[in-house]
């Protein structure tokens, strides 16, 4: 509604004498004897300047770094995904919404001591009056907020599907369409983490130790479900295949990201290999390791995102095989993903129409057991 009206251009300071007269309008503020109220007209310079930062400012800087916190989205544009990489970005981002917060908390405070009556009159009765037309709707407005504040966490505890499945309703297509943006933002040397934080739960099992303890010799990936030609790849059947190296930037959803460098088999070659069948939909990858609350993890992925230049299967790391705690002797790397779609300790990838019927039917370990979305783009 601002902006389908004239009312933006009230917000928008036409002369540098806004700055002199903001500094006057705090100074009176502070002392407790305030200006003379006039913004059913004008606004005063710090009025102006207040709503001028939150609406043309730290409202457009918050979506921006908000959407570069995003793989798909940072992992997309180049250069200035590198310069603002997500850790600035969020820096920022933190930084906007803490302008946010002060606004919300003086602006609040302002409404009650510079005139209740006349303010919610403005507000909610479009006004100008010292009566109390304003201040009933004001009341109810209230009310309702309080309502539905009380009744949210019971109804989303009791009903947390319902709320999910809404949620991916609402914005889901947003997120399938990221996954269709080629990620092509790779990095050079210099960019490359001197410290990767490694995460997830350690394969502890005898069959996993027998593979260390071998070097992997004897792994086999084991590839199926609904393709043409089944296989088995070993270690060294892959490392024949094609391989491609990228430097990428690593984004986990607990908020920490690192950069490194990948080295492994393209899963379109895999594609090409093993020849999926029409009615296939999804891979699924299934790991060595258990998930935290026990039970295999896995997680699934549109079959088309497997196809993507940069989606790999990475056994090198940095220039060197690579290691346990990063996913040993096979990891995946799907970089408009995050992180926790990149099954690590892979043990074998199946090929199908719906995941209704693994695990709990949400499209993943992590999804089964904390309400993540099975495309994690954003």
């Amino acid at each position: 509604m601002l902006f389908a009206t004239d009312q933006w251009l009230r917000l928008v300071p036409v002369t540098w004498d806004v700055f002199p007269n903001a500094l006057s309008t705090a100074i009176q503020y502070a002392s407790l004897n305030f200006p003379t109220e006039s913004s059913w007209t004008r606004y005063n310079g710090l009025q102006q300047l207040s709503y001028f930062v939150t609406v043309f400012i730290a409202a457009p800087v918050s979506i921006t770094t908000g959407l570069l916190q995003s793989p798909a989205i940072s992992n997309r544009l180049g250069l200035l995904g590198t310069v603002l990489n997500r850790q600035v970005a969020r820096s920022i981002h933190f930084i906007s919404f803490t302008w946010f917060v002060f606004f919300i908390l003086a602006h609040g405070i302002m409404v009650f001591i510079t005139g209740l009556r006349e303010n919610t009159n403005h507000m909610f009765a479009g006004v100008k009056s010292a009566g109390w037309i304003g201040f009933p709707f004001f009341v109810l407005a209230l009310v309702l907020v309080g309502v539905a504040w009380w009744a949210a966490s019971p109804f989303t505890i009791r009903h947390a599907r319902l709320v999910q499945k809404t949620g991916r309703i609402l914005v889901g297509w947003i997120k399938g369409f990221s996954e269709w943006w080629e990620p092509t933002a790779e990095l050079s040397e210099s960019d490359i983490s001197p410290h990767f934080w490694p995460n997830g739960t350690m394969p502890n099992s005898a069959e996993y130790e027998d593979l260390l303890a071998g070097k992997f010799r004897d792994y086999r990936l084991r590839v199926g479900g609904m393709v043409e030609t089944p296989r088995q790849f070993s270690l060294a059947d892959l490392k024949t295949m094609r391989k491609q190296q990228q430097i990428t930037t690593h984004f986990c959803i607990q908020g920490w990201s690192g950069v490194a460098e990948w080295g492994g088999v393209k899963m379109s070659d895999i594609l090409d290999v093993v020849k999926p069948l029409p009615g296939a939909r999804y891979a699924v990858f299934y790991s060595l390791a258990d998930g935290s609350d026990g039970g295999r993890y896995y997680d699934v992925h549109e079959i088309f995102n497997m196809r993507h230049r940069l989606t790999i299967l990475a056994y090198e790391m940095n220039g060197e095989p690579l290691s346990v705690l990063h996913g040993a002797p096979l990891r995946l790397r799907c970089e408009n993903e995050l992180g926790f779609k990149m099954v690590k300790w892979i043990a074998a990838i199946d090929f199908v129409r719906d995941f209704g019927d693994l695990g709990a039917g949400q499209g993943g370990y992590n999804e089964d057991h904390e309400f993540y979305g099975y495309r994690m783009p954003i």
